[in-house]
């Protein structure tokens, strides 16, 4: 299902900014192609990526003696693409393409193509196409195979203006957003290793190939090779930016060793605070992350809420599928008033969504979450995906289809009963925790509330013991506010569960939590 959008006006409105340009101005620096050419399809990058799995893994790093690969932190910031030398910014295009410079963290550069009827050419590095700033480089004398990496830009806000909507940076991550959002959580093509003995592995997107769409088109497409020790991959990205913004992605994997556990479709992001874990941060926000929970659609209907934490150590939580693949799953960010953070710069309230909506059945596995501590907000710490039971042996084809919706919510926020907030503490007079749990369309279930046995709050935990449970309607908000309170006894670890049942039917979400002491 393709998301349309009233593309032309806004085709009809670069084209005649580019019209009115003085011809000198669109004399403008233009990247330059490395010399040849070569056929491209997606079947061709699948039969390359399948060819070099059966050969030995030779990433092509940065010689040592590159003065890219010294550059500060600092240094490396002077160095900035001149936006006149964007892709396509030339031509009557719906899209242009801005490029990230190699060097400092970046040493081992991806080659980037251009594709126009089946042709591909390859973009030469040149630096002409970046202001140095001051930087301290020789910059005559700079050679790199490729660049950092891209960031597209579409007039998705407003049609006189393109902005940046998608980024692919450093090893095989990339970041999106919806109309009028800031950038937030990240995806990757795959991970590898990520939970278990060993280090984590993590595959880079080596070299990318972007289609030039034709004027008036309202996506653009862009095919990336994976390569990493363990595993090579085709990846095929359908892009479509609007409110909110989908990727289609097509990955084929194939393995170059045995590997028990990957991760398909992972997103990675990062939760500090909020209030289930005020406590203990002195800070005058009131809260800060990027997401603030995941949430599962189960293939029986049943809807997973699970609030995230910044936990003491390192938590794994996984989530079976009862044998039967998901609809889908996603980091959620919730919140999304200003007063829910109070913070002008960062303004997580305008962070996106991302939903993982598969597009074929994956087989037998289930999601995983990562939970790792932090102590600021700038460490993602936070990661989830679908771990397949078998993982991936080496001589197969595996392939994952899914769309991506990056945007307010999930496709499924409209629903009665998600949760809109989870709050903890210490209950008053005990030592006992108290959770309270806020529902939306809390007036469904009040209209019942004369009847005492319409509504039921199940509540289960895997360790202490569930003391009390009630339930009411809060007047201010009109959301039905769950309190649960759990006595851990010796236990420093407890799994609690709590569903609403209405007139014995299934109600809302399933709120899911991991209590640690």
């Amino acid at each position: 299902m393709r998301h349309k959008r009233p593309w032309p006006g806004a085709w009809f409105s670069a084209a005649l900014l580019l019209a009115c340009l003085p011809f000198s101005q669109l004399l403008i620096a233009q990247p330059e192609f490395e010399s040849g050419s070569q056929p491209f399809s997606h079947r061709w990058l699948q039969t390359h990526a399948r060819d070099m799995a059966s050969e030995p893994f030779a990433p092509q790093y940065m010689a040592q003696d590159n003065p890219l690969r010294s550059l500060s932190y600092d240094d490396y910031r002077r160095i900035v693409f001149d936006p006149d030398a964007a892709i396509w910014s030339d031509q009557p295009s719906p899209f242009q393409l801005q490029l990230f410079h190699p060097g400092f963290l970046h040493t081992t550069p991806a080659g980037l193509h251009l594709v126009r009827d089946g042709t591909a050419r390859r973009v030469a590095f040149s630096t002409g196409l970046f202001n140095y700033h001051d930087s301290p480089l020789a910059t005559e004398q700079l050679a790199a195979e490729g660049y950092a990496g891209f960031r597209v830009h579409h007039p998705i806000n407003r049609p006189d203006r393109y902005e940046e909507f998608l980024v692919f940076l450093g090893a095989s991550y990339f970041r999106a957003v919806g109309k009028d959002q800031f950038y937030g959580l990240s995806a990757r093509g795959l991970a590898v290793n990520t939970v278990g003995e060993g280090d984590e592995e993590f595959p880079r997107f080596s070299d990318f190939w972007i289609e030039q769409p034709e004027p008036g088109s309202d996506q653009v497409i862009i095919y990336a090779l994976l390569d990493s020790p363990s595993v090579t991959g085709a990846y095929r990205f359908a892009v479509v930016p609007g409110e909110p913004t989908l990727i289609e992605v097509d990955a084929a994997l194939y393995p170059r060793r045995d590997r028990a556990r990957v991760g398909i479709a992972p997103l990675t992001s990062m939760f500090f605070f909020n209030t289930s874990n005020r406590a203990g941060h002195d800070d005058f926000r009131n809260a800060v992350h990027d997401s603030d929970g995941l949430q599962i659609l189960q293939a029986n209907g049943e809807r997973i809420w699970r609030p995230l934490a910044n936990p003491a150590r390192v938590e794994v939580s996984s989530f079976e599928a009862g044998g039967a693949m998901p609809v889908g799953f996603g980091l959620l960010q919730r919140r999304s008033e200003f007063h829910q953070f109070n913070d002008a710069e960062a303004r997580y309230d305008k962070r996106p969504s991302l939903w993982i909506e598969p597009l074929d059945d994956w087989g037998e596995g289930h999601i995983e979450l990562l939970e790792i501590p932090t102590n600021g907000e700038y460490q993602d710490n936070i990661v989830a995906y679908w771990q397949p039971a078998s993982g991936l042996s080496v001589g197969e084809e595996y392939r994952f289809r899914y769309r991506m919706h990056w945007g307010d919510d999930s496709p499924f926020a409209t629903k009665p009963g998600r949760v809109i907030n989870t709050s903890a503490g210490k209950a008053l007079g005990s030592d006992e925790r108290l959770f309270v749990i806020d529902f939306s369309d809390g007036e469904r279930i009040a209209s019942l509330s004369a009847d005492a046995e319409a509504v039921r709050i199940n509540a289960v935990t895997s360790a202490g013991h569930i003391t009390s449970v009630s339930g009411t309607l809060i007047e201010a908000t009109r959301q039905y506010r769950a309190y649960v309170k759990l006595d851990p006894g010796q236990t420093t670890l407890a799994e609690l569960r709590v569903a609403l049942e209405v007139n014995g039917q299934p109600w809302g979400e399933t709120w899911l939590y991991r209590w640690t002491q």
